[in-house]
């Protein structure tokens, strides 16, 4: 599951600039929409939010932080970090800080490493 927690690069916040995203965007078009104001309610979130789930095409769902921001504070999220949390409600695998540190590739085999713990698990206790 993915949560959506809050604009890295608002307008009214630190903005890359129009050139910086212009250019940005035609790399990287249409997986990047960098043209938003900070959103002031949960509303305006979510719309921006969706937006988002649009342009990247994750195909899986996704949540959106409530503007207390909880779980941006909770997992030192911002502005995209990956996470990936067990059965238990631990967290199995705390990605670093994007961009540097961002490494789905590590992700992805954390998380099949996860999952053979499991089907392990099932195996011994069956």
């Amino acid at each position: 599951m993915n949560i959506y927690i809050r604009e890295a690069h608002p307008i009214d916040g630190w903005w890359l600039g129009r050139r910086l995203t212009k250019k940005l965007a035609k790399r990287y078009s249409p997986k990047v929409a960098m043209d938003y104001y900070d959103p002031q309610d949960l509303d305006e979130r979510r719309s921006v939010a969706k937006d988002c789930i649009s342009a990247l095409e994750f195909g899986i769902p996704t949540l959106v932080d409530g503007m207390d921001d909880k779980v941006n504070i909770a997992y030192a999220a911002w502005p995209t970090r990956l996470y990936l949390i067990g059965l238990e409600g631990r967290v199995v695998y705390a990605g670093g800080m994007a961009p540097y540190n961002y490494k789905p590739d590590e992700f992805e085999i954390a998380i099949e490493k996860y999952l053979m713990q499991i089907r392990e698990c099932k195996l011994n206790s069956a």
